[in-house]
């Protein structure tokens, strides 16, 4: 199974969070397929820790690099098919990054591994 991280599940993996589900965890670690992290994660991480709604101790930005080099993870750029698709969503969802982690979800046959029931609202197999 291909599957794509929500940025709090990116989060909870690389800090232990007992919030990740076993199930999620099992996936991570034991994954035969690639595990893909969407550049509009690390753009939501970024912002968030800008904004002050996200710590991030000094250095974080090259941990979190090299914990998903590491980890073997597989970075998803956010193309121009993927910014489109977001346009036919249905609004069950308004956050932006979220949009698009659907939209590129469904566009790459992705399983989206995310805590967030919303999702579950559209045509994408999530896993918890």
């Amino acid at each position: 199974m291909r599957v794509l991280l929500d940025s709090h599940t990116l989060l909870w993996w690389l800090i232990g969070d007992p919030r990740l589900s076993r199930r999620a965890l099992e996936v991570i670690e034991q994954a035969a397929a690639p595990i893909f992290v969407s550049a509009a994660s690390v753009w939501e991480i970024a912002i968030k820790a800008a904004k002050g709604k996200l710590r991030l101790p000094p250095g974080a930005e090259d941990r979190i690099r090299d914990e998903m080099a590491s980890a073997g993870f597989v970075e998803l750029p956010v193309t121009w098919d993927h910014a489109f698709a977001v346009r036919s969503l249905k609004a069950h969802h308004l956050d932006p990054f979220d949009r698009l982690l659907i939209a590129q979800s469904q566009i790459e046959s992705l399983t989206i591994v995310t805590n967030d029931r919303l999702l579950r609202r559209y045509e994408v197999d999530c896993l918890w």
